[in-house]
Parts: C-alpha cells; sequence; structure tokens
C-alpha cells in the first residue's frame, strides 16, 4: 500500500513531466475499466436542520439560516423536476439532525423518490445497522458517508458539538452500511481540512479495508473541496486545482475498478477537464438549497456551499458528446431489495 511519504512526493512534484505521466496513466485506466461514459445524477436537499456544530458547513446548527425540511407535496414537486430534467439517479441529502429527519421521514422520501428514480442513494447523518436495512428494504441503492478528515486532533477542532462530533461512530458507520446489505457505499475527505497527504493514505487504508471485508459492495470516492457559502469563505481550502486533478489521477492509478464522483462545486473548465482522468460520475444542474429546484421557498434558503457549475442537465449532457463521451442518466434497472 502506498505510503503518506509517497504520496506526499506525488503530490509535490509539479513538473510537467511527472503531471503527464500521471495523467496518462489515469486516462488509459479509466478508459479500460470504464470506457468513455460518465454517469450523471443531482442531489436533492430534503432538509437543512441540524444539531451539531461543525466550523465549515452552512448547515451548522449555530449558523442563523432559515431552516425547513420538505413536505411529502414539496418533495413530489421537486422530483417531478428533477425527472423530468432527463435525471435518474437521485442522490437524498439532510443535515445532521436525526430528530427533525427521523427514519420514518426518510423511509417516506425513498418511497416517494421510487415514483420517479430507478437509483436512490442517501448521505445523511450515521445510523445503526438495523436502521440501514430499513432504508435498504424501502428502496435505498447507495450512501454516502465521509469522514471529512482522518486526523482525529483536527476532526475535534472542526466538528466541535453534536452526533457528528464522535469520531469513532462516524468512523464505523460504513461497516454498518454494508452490513445492512446496501450496494454502493461512497467514501471522501473534505480537501482543505487538514494535511491532505495524511488523509488521503488513510482514506486509501479505509477503503483496502472495505474492499477485503465487504468485496461485494461497489465503492466509490469524492474529494470535495471547501467552497465559500454566500460569497464567505468559512474555511479556505489550499488544494490547488494542479494537486486536485493529481488527487484524482493517482486514486484511479491505485483503485483501477473504484468509481470517483465529481460535484459542482467545481468549475465547468475544470469539470470538463476532468473527466478524462478518471472521473466516472458527475452530478448536473444541482442545487444545494433545500426546495431549490422549483419551489417558491427556494429564494429564502441558504445554500449548503456556493454552486460553481451551473449548466443544466441538457448542457452538461451536449458538453460530454461533444467530448464523445456517453452520458449515463441510469445504470439501474428497479429491482425490489431482498434478503440474499
Amino acid at each position: 500500500m502506498i505510503t503518506q511519504t509517497e504520496i506526499n512526493d506525488i503530490l509535490n512534484d509539479k513538473s510537467p513531466e511527472s503531471v503527464e505521466a500521471l495523467a496518462n496513466a489515469a486516462r488509459q485506466m479509466t478508459e479500460q475499466y470504464f470506457g468513455r461514459t460518465i454517469s450523471l445524477y443531482a442531489p436533492l436537499y430534503l432538509s437543512n436542520y441540524c444539531s451539531s456544530q461543525c466550523t465549515y458547513c452552512g448547515f451548522t446548527s449555530h449558523n442563523r439560516i432559515n431552516r425547513i425540511k420538505l413536505t411529502s407535496d414539496q418533495m413530489h414537486k421537486e422530483m417531478s423536476y428533477i425527472a423530468n430534467t432527463g435525471i435518474e439517479n437521485i442522490l437524498l441529502l439532510t443535515g445532521e439532525s436525526p430528530q427533525s429527519t427521523p427514519l420514518s421521514y426518510l423511509k417516506e422520501a425513498v418511497t416517494i423518490a421510487k415514483q420517479y428514480f430507478p437509483s436512490i442513494s442517501l448521505e445523511i447523518y450515521p445510523m445503526e445497522t438495523e436502521e440501514y436495512k430499513e432504508l435498504y428494504f424501502a428502496g435505498v441503492d447507495g450512501v454516502t458517508i465521509y469522514q471529512e478528515t482522518y486526523d482525529k486532533t483536527r476532526y475535534k477542532e472542526v466538528h466541535i458539538a453534536g452526533k457528528k462530533s464522535d469520531y469513532d461512530y462516524r468512523l464505523s458507520t460504513p461497516q454498518r452500511i454494508a452490513e445492512a446489505g446496501i450496494r454502493h457505499i461512497s467514501l471522501g475527505i473534505l480537501l482543505g481540512l487538514s494535511d491532505v497527504a495524511y488523509d488521503l493514505c488513510a482514506l486509501y487504508s479505509h477503503l483496502k479495508k472495505m474492499e477485503n471485508t465487504f468485496p461485494g459492495v461497489e465503492y466509490s470516492l469524492s474529494y470535495p473541496r471547501l467552497r465559500k457559502i454566500k460569497g464567505q469563505d468559512f474555511a479556505i481550502c489550499d488544494i490547488d486545482d494542479i494537486t486536485f486533478i493529481k488527487i484524482i489521477c493517482l486514486t484511479r492509478t491505485l483503485f483501477p475498478r473504484v468509481g470517483i464522483n465529481l460535484s459542482t462545486r467545481e468549475n465547468p473548465l475544470l469539470r470538463d477537464h476532468a473527466i478524462s482522468l478518471g472521473i466516472t460520475k458527475m452530478s448536473a444542474g444541482s442545487t444545494t438549497c433545500v426546495g431549490g429546484y422549483n419551489l417558491p421557498i427556494s429564494a429564502a434558503q441558504d445554500p449548503q456551499f456556493d454552486v460553481e457549475d451551473t449548466r443544466s442537465v441538457r448542457e452538461v449532457v451536449n458538453m460530454l458528446k461533444s467530448k464523445n463521451y456517453d452520458p449515463v442518466l441510469t445504470d439501474w434497472r428497479r429491482i425490489e431489495n431482498q434478503i440474499s
């Protein structure tokens, strides 16, 4: 397994020759294992209620914003709007508040989402295995859970209060997800929180352990960079574009079969460039506001972070086709989840 020192050396070597060699290796592996395809998805924020205090997030409990959660009628309106853009992979998100968005609420959201989308994933607060099982049987295909940073000291500094401040409980969450039978797990780190070489090394080790323990699960990785929220920096990300691209390329060379996601946190130019270097899935036509797609209340909502790529789904599809890539709007056929 690659060491932290080796990762640090690769990321710090900015010579054109080394960057090009890494990019070429990543490009070759991506086409070998994934072809020229990019899967598209859209995030849907169900609620911005949060009981945790995190220094870098727009939804943090101490931030004075208008808090809402979607009603069932509002879910239908938002999901119908997204489905009409052609998207068939939906990612449902909430703040870290099991009190405001309990299991029953999440199951209702999944039940509604099944009417519009063949693939449903969640990015929510950590839960117990039995709760994940209920969501699996309700129709959930995947769960995203980022450790944010694997540096325990730094983790405590940025996760001040609330359930999210429990480092060990969050770290063990992917195992509980896999034990519940959920078929896809997305892991990641938030770039800019801590030393990137340390976090990458720990993330790779975590992924390798999960692959060895639960080989039947499909895994993907994400590398969101800290972004402004309504024009203000909550924290500053020191990961420049070249380093960011090298992280994607390095990941691809180490894990040829693992998916790599890219969100609208990144600008269009960088996203267009990254698709040939390891990216397998990207969001399109996104909003990070609750009710941000088609509800009148959206104007009053604060985003979790500012979107950099504001292109519509159609514009992203056209961009991919212009580069001779096949945009994949769904790679799932809806079947009821059952006990294996």
